[in-house]
């Protein structure tokens, strides 16, 4: 399974978190993202995203992996 990557770094939230929300929608169920964030805001937003959707967060040499 290949992973998509959403280079977020210099965004402000709550662009990292919907620039994620767009790739899986486009990659669809069973993706695997990893999003690239430097806003400290970051963590904290895409994990609620990820808990209203029910995606699994992994953390990997300073990106957030995400599982849809």
């Amino acid at each position: 399974m290949s992973v998509i990557v959403v280079d977020a770094r210099g965004m402000r939230c709550p662009w990292p978190a919907l620039r994620l929300a767009k790739a899986v929608r486009e990659a669809g169920a069973g993706a695997s993202v990893r999003v690239l964030a430097d806003d400290p805001a970051a963590p904290r937003e895409i994990a609620a995203l990820a808990g209203q959707h029910g995606w699994r967060i992994e953390e990997e040499d300073a990106a957030l992996i995400i599982f849809a």
